[in-house]
């Protein structure tokens, strides 16, 4: 499990697993279209040749795999290591099941507008930087509400979407104040809970990816590297989808499990770029764990928009996605901010059920560029 915690000018990512009666790591058995889809993933995520090839090792083929699948996930950009393990799956598979349809692994067809001039790239990352450093500066005293609903898939297959099963419900105050977060916990399920923190509750909690992973990803200390990848469309909005990594040896970026074992990891994702305003639409975050730690296949998504606070209006996150899994045993965290309002010492902020509305896809979903 997850927990991300603010501390002044650094963003520390705590996870932590709090134990459902976890199983020991076991053997994962999967489809061709499974494994295929774990692949694809690996490839776009850009972890190691040697992660994957190392944790296909560990797999068993439910069906025959065939060198057809394996030539176009060579072509799709399998690595060499990766490869010699899905040879090896051809072997151990060869007395299963008939040998499927050949696949077709289409390359999308491009959309939206042209691809923009380096210069405008170069124009539009150096704005970005500019707002993204100045963010946190730049807002108000406020208070929301941050509610966060923890799910969990007890049999989770890498490569799948998950079977998440609802584990509870967690409503906070989160005060703004001096440019600094604060949290107080109001409500547990359908339980107000009084003089208890999230450390009380165990299992996972996200702290410190509100506004502090912009500015660690755009820091110049950071010596991440950016490279435009395409167009994207944010809630109707087109975007400038930039590529970002920062190595290990310059990352913030610290990751422990049940407080015993403690790695700081390099990191990669995507930030998403409003055309023409240079505002961040959407961060997403992909830690390049070990394969030797508990914790693997941590992702987080961040999305922004734009919420009134008094008489004017600023650009705050609206929801954030923190899955990772732990062996067989995968965790999700969906958290939404509501009911941004100016801060005052008095002032007293009430969740209400009534207001407790899904964002729905539309808000939720990368939409295709037109």
């Amino acid at each position: 499990m997850r927990f991300s915690l603010q501390k002044v000018t650094a963003r520390v990512c705590l996870l932590t697993v709090f134990l459902f009666g976890f199983a020991a790591f076991a053997q994962q058995s999967m489809t061709v279209a499974q494994l295929v889809a774990f692949i694809k993933s690996s490839i776009e995520r850009k972890n190691t040749d040697k992660e994957v090839s190392e944790f296909l090792a560990t797999v068993r083929m439910k069906e025959r795999l065939y060198p057809n699948v394996v030539e176009e996930l060579q072509s799709a950009g399998a690595g060499p290591k990766t490869v010699a393990a899905l040879s090896a799956l051809i072997t151990k598979s060869a007395s299963l099941g008939a040998e499927p349809a050949k696949m077709v692994m289409a390359t999308p067809k491009a959309t939206g507008p042209k691809e923009p001039l380096d210069a405008e790239k170069k124009q539009v990352l150096e704005d970005t930087r500019e707002f993204a450093l100045n963010y946190v500066k730049s807002l108000p005293d406020f208070l929301c509400v941050q509610d966060t609903r923890r799910s969990v898939d007890m049999h989770f297959e890498v490569g799948s979407e998950g079977s998440w099963t609802p584990q509870d419900r967690i409503i906070e105050k989160l005060s703004f104040f001096d440019h600094k977060e604060n949290y107080e916990m109001m409500q547990h399920n359908d339980t107000a809970t009084i003089g208890k923190t999230w450390e009380n509750l165990g299992g996972s909690f996200s702290r410190g990816e509100w506004a502090t992973v912009l500015a660690e990803i755009f820091e110049p200390t950071s010596n991440a590297e950016f490279h435009w990848v395409r167009w994207g469309n944010i809630r109707g909005n087109l975007t400038h989808v930039y590529e970002y990594r920062i190595e290990q040896e310059f990352s913030q970026e610290t990751i422990s499990y049940q407080n015993t074992q403690k790695i700081t990891a390099g990191f990669h994702g995507l930030v998403y770029v409003q055309k023409g305003t240079d505002v961040v639409l959407r961060i997403t975050v992909v830690p390049e764990i070990p394969p030797s730690f508990p914790v693997q296949d941590v992702d987080q998504v961040v999305d922004y928009d734009y919420q009134q606070i008094g008489d004017q209006t600023h650009l705050l996150p609206i929801r954030s996605q923190v899955q990772m899994r732990d062996g067989h045993i995968a965790s999700r965290n969906e958290i939404t901010w509501k009911n941004y309002r100016k801060y005052s010492a008095d002032t007293k902020i009430i969740f209400d059920a009534a207001d407790d509305k899904p964002l729905g896809d539309d808000k939720t979903k990368e939409q295709p560029v037109k």
